[in-house]
This record gives structure tokens, C-alpha cells and sequence, in this order.
């Protein structure tokens, strides 16, 4: 058997790999986007750029470097971590909304480069813990109403019309619905939704009921045609089971690996059958 020293090695050589590739990517898509006219290195000191320069974004270095250096290494897993990866290696750049803010923020933030990546996060503390390091990830601070012990109440409550019913969360009548949200989370549409928190591990933690739900309403609300990939991490917790499988649905479940869950949501506003002929879960 692997020890743990030995899984962490090998997660922290995959993100380093992964930062890499994103890397090159980069420099592949500013090459073929810059213009055919040679360079003097003269005319690039001096911000004569046609089009796109190569030079490394400092933000793709900086987290490389600290990957690279770093002893801590995130909670997924490295299989978990890339299920998401490749999604937004086609995604990116794009939208991305993150239940939660840790040590692979800045891998997450990196991975999107060039999109928009926004962090939700229960805990102030911590909140300026990590911006004092990281001062270019977005974070807003979420108030959580709900408590891990309630789960099978609200799942119930989950079932009746008023939540089944597709629109805003904030103007929703559904108790699972997040309402405290800054105005820009519910305007803004995202490509990608992650659930990694809140807490969810003891009966008085607030759990993430409401997180998987309102992004289970946020993807079909999307007023374009389009698919939301959502993920649900800690799916061997009771709560993130019951509740991807139920306001994620089941049928929408593209795959599991480990702990992770990814979904991809269709709109359910401007597609082929309208909000009000589509099953809630197919």
C-alpha cells in the first residue's frame, strides 16, 4: 500500500504538470493568435506587441511556483482534480463559480486563466487568510442558514412545486434556495459550477443542501442555450449523495470518480422543450 507521503507526492507532481499544460496551451493559443510579423526583442521591451505577447502571465507563474514549493497539497484527490481539469481545459475561459475557497483556489483560479473565477466562502477568517497570499482571487464572504441535522427535512421540502419550480433563486419561495448571494453571482452566467463547501461534516455545520441546490437552479436558469458542468465533492457523505442525485438529478450525472460527481445541467429557459414541459430530472 501507498503511504500518505507518497499519494501527496504524486498529487502535488500532478498539479505542477497540470499548471504546465495549461501553460503551454497558453503559449500555443498566443502564438497562433499573434501576428506572422517577426519580433526584435527591442520592440517587445518597449510594448510593441502585434496582437498577443508570449511572455508568462505573472499570475501562471506565481502558481506554478507555489505549487511547485508548496508542502500543502488540496483534498481531492489527483483522479478528482482531473475530471475537472479537462473540463475546463475545453471550457476555459469562462465562468466558474467555487463553493468554497482552500489550497487549490489558486490551481482553480490558474486553470481558468483568462476567465472569471469566484470563490464562495463561509468563514471570514479564513477568507483574509488566503487573500493576504493571494490578493488576485475573488471572494465573497456566504452567510448559511442551514444546518446539517435539517437534511432530511429539507429534502422533503425539495420535492414540493415551489422548488421544482424553474427561475431566480433569489426570488425564490423555496427554503433550499440561497438568497444572500452578492447580485452579480445571480447575474452572471456560469460555465462551471464547483460544490466543495460548506461544511458539511457535523450535525450543526451548516452542510451544503442549499450550495447543491441553488447551483442545480442557477444551471437551468441560464437564459442562453446552454449546459452548466456542475461538480459535488464528498459525495460519500450522506448529504452530497442524496441531495446531487436529487436536485442535480441522476440522469444528468455524466460521471464519479472518488468522491467527485459531475453533472451537466441543460438550460431549461430557451431549449427545445420550455421550462414548462420539461421533467424537473429526466
Amino acid at each position: 500500500m501507498r503511504t500518505r507521503t507518497n499519494q501527496s507526492h504524486e498529487l502535488k507532481l500532478l498539479l505542477v504538470c497540470l499548471l504546465a499544460a495549461f501553460i503551454l496551451i497558453f503559449i500555443v493559443r498566443s502564438t497562433l493568435t499573434t501576428s506572422q510579423k517577426r519580433q526584435t526583442p527591442e520592440e517587445t521591451r518597449t510594448g510593441g506587441c502585434a496582437g498577443v505577447c508570449n511572455k508568462l502571465p505573472r499570475s501562471l507563474a506565481q502558481a506554478l511556483i507555489h505549487y511547485s514549493t508548496s508542502v500543502i497539497t488540496p483534498q481531492q484527490t489527483l483522479k478528482e482534480i482531473v475530471v475537472s481539469s479537462r473540463v475546463l481545459e475545453k471550457k476555459s475561459p469562462c465562468n466558474f463559480l467555487v463553493f468554497g475557497l482552500g489550497h487549490d483556489s489558486l490551481m482553480w483560479n490558474t486553470l481558468n486563466y483568462g476567465g472569471r473565477t469566484v470563490f464562495l466562502e463561509e468563514d471570514e477568517a479564513w477568507i483574509k487568510q488566503i487573500q493576504r497570499r493571494f490578493p488576485m482571487l475573488e471572494t465573497y464572504h456566504v452567510t448559511y442558514d442551514s444546518k446539517v441535522n435539517q437534511a432530511e427535512n429539507l429534502l422533503e421540502v425539495g420535492k414540493g412545486p415551489e422548488c421544482t419550480a424553474i427561475g431566480d433563486p433569489r426570488y425564490s419561495m423555496c427554503q433550499l434556495a440561497l438568497k444572500g448571494l452578492p447580485e452579480e453571482i445571480y447575474e452572471t452566467s456560469w460555465d462551471l459550477i464547483m460544490v466543495d463547501a460548506p461544511t458539511g461534516y457535523y450535525d450543526e455545520a451548516p452542510g451544503r443542501m442549499t450550495a447543491i441546490y441553488t447551483a442545480g437552479m442557477m444551471a437551468r436558469n441560464r437564459e442562453r442555450v446552454a449546459e452548466t458542468d456542475v461538480f459535488v465533492h464528498d459525495v460519500n457523505r450522506e448529504v452530497e449523495d442524496k441531495f446531487s442525485k436529487a436536485f442535480l438529478c441522476e440522469g444528468y450525472m455524466k460521471k464519479q470518480e472518488g468522491r467527485l460527481r459531475h453533472f451537466i445541467i441543460p438550460s431549461y429557459r430557451n431549449g427545445p422543450e420550455s421550462e414548462s414541459f420539461r421533467p424537473f430530472c429526466p
